[in-house]
């Protein structure tokens, strides 16, 4: 999702990108590397788009999101991988920007769009595909992504690389993912003779701890949702596939939730919200909210991505020890997004070259870049979080290795998670808007004792059928 949570999305993709600079200062905000040597003018490289990036082609490539000064560390580790990058393509010079703006507000993506003013490597989230290709935004790059471009390319997921791929044709590569599970205060399923270590893995069991819970009295909450700001659409969204149910049909164009899993998610909520009364008193709640009260222990538990543990540790003071997480209850599906980075149509076949060896250096390799974990406890940042992590086989054990070797928190908190994984599904087409009218259903639901679920769901329905009509 793009803005329901601000990057589930355009929530600065996962916390580390949140910055008060402004546009006014994207041209001087760039790293550069240099050329070493070869001189003239740009290009150089072989025509054929199947063969890797010449190290002796001379290109300069803008790339968006780089850290920005506030973020120190991270930046610190941009600026070393351009200097490791260099020294086996020494002629690239990587022109970072960071484009706060650009990176987490929807209007201005959109806006950049349109103008056609994105830099030649661009910052995206899964479900920004369809407006991308509207807009003729981003090249087909599925010729120039092969085993030698980016050697690890069978060990992706699959699902990964879908959804970054329309027609058979490939547009973007990964540099995040996230499957939604249930995170739990593990203080308070202590203290209410829960197991912490076994968080419910039904949503009868969720309702069964939300009412020990609860029980605790002093303002705690069992269980937590959203209704507020279009997050409530998005975790119905949520719900709706844990128990195996839809919220748009397969053809996109029709509403798949008024029936009898949608009445399963709605009735369950509401019997939590009115007749547990474990779902605490203030409702009309949206992204950060949730986190605030898990955070301080006022609240039990709540369907989220592994990413909020860090920004909860980094942004809120919270102490890592105190959550863990269990597979999304009903274990049916859960909803899945990530992000990515896409190049810009038009450049150079040159500069497609560049870009793909950047992001497969950068975000692609076991050990290297985003994933040099030895790294990232160095500097004090977060490792151990369950997610990204879109590896599968050998690549896959030797990053949970190299995780776990170099964890800044306890791993063993997320072992349910972990060793029960859920198959993820993409968001519903025009999602924002989907979530939108999705919010009513929660919103009514969990403020109003009387709600009429039949005709919440019937009116929501005809809303977003109207939603997907004009596609």
């Amino acid at each position: 999702m793009r803005s329901a949570r601000f990057r589930r999305t355009r929530r600065a993709s996962a916390v580390t990108l949140v910055s008060a600079l402004t546009l006014t200062a994207l041209a001087a905000c760039g790293t550069s590397s240099s050329n070493n040597g070869s001189g003239g003018s740009e290009g150089g490289g072989s025509s054929d788009p199947t063969a890797p990036l010449d190290p002796k082609t001379k290109v300069t490539l803008t790339i968006d999101c780089m850290p920005p000064a506030a973020k120190a560390a991270e930046l610190k580790e941009w600026k070393e991988d351009v200097a490791e990058f260099n020294k086996t393509y020494p002629n690239v010079t990587i022109e970072g920007r960071s484009t706060p703006g650009q990176c987490l507000e929807p209007p201005r993506f959109t806006a950049m769009l349109k103008a056609k003013s994105q830099p030649d490597v661009f910052y995206t989230y899964f479900t920004d595909l369809p407006q991308v290709l509207s807009e003729n935004g981003a090249a087909d790059i599925t010729a120039y992504v092969n085993d030698k471009s980016v050697p690890l390319l069978k060990d992706i997921d699959p699902n990964v690389l879908g959804s970054l791929k329309q027609d058979g044709k490939l547009y973007g590569l990964p540099t995040s993912n996230y499957t939604m599970g249930l995170l739990v205060n593990r203080k308070l399923f202590t203290q209410a003779g829960l197991d912490p270590d076994a968080p419910p893995r039904t949503w009868e069991e969720v309702r069964a701890a939300a009412k020990k819970i609860a029980g605790l009295g002093n303002g705690v909450a069992g269980f937590g949702e959203y209704s507020a700001g279009n997050t409530g659409g998005w975790h119905f969204t949520a719900q709706m596939y844990s128990v195996g149910g839809e919220v748009v049909d397969a053809s996109g164009k029709k509403a798949a939730f008024n029936n009898e899993f949608g009445k399963q998610v709605a009735k369950n909520l509401h019997a939590m919200r009115w007749e547990d009364d474990s779902m605490g008193k203030t409702q009309l709640l949206k992204w950060g909210d949730l986190q605030k009260q898990i955070a301080t222990d006022k609240l039990g538990m709540f369907l989220a991505a592994p990413d909020d543990i860090a920004y909860m540790v980094q942004q809120l003071g919270a102490k890592y020890e105190n959550f863990g997480m269990g597979p999304i209850p009903g274990e049916k599906n859960t909803l899945a997004g990530g992000n990515n980075y896409m190049v810009k149509q038009g450049i150079s076949g040159d500069k497609i070259k560049a870009a793909v060896a950047w992001l497969n250096f950068k975000n692609l390799t076991v050990g290297k870049g985003q994933f040099d974990w030895a790294r990232t406890k160095q500097d004090a940042l977060p490792v151990g979080v369950p997610q990204p992590n879109f590896w599968l086989n050998d690549s896959k054990a030797k990053d949970d290795a190299a995780r776990v070797a170099n964890a800044t928190m306890p791993v063993q908190n997320f072992k349910s998670f972990m060793d029960n994984p859920v198959a993820g599904k993409a968001e519903p087409p025009k999602a924002q808007e989907v979530y939108k009218v999705l919010d009513n259903v929660m919103s009514g639901l969990l403020t109003n004792k009387d709600a009429d679920i039949d005709k919440l769901l019937a009116t929501a329905e005809a809303q977003v059928n109207q939603v997907l009509a004009t596609q």
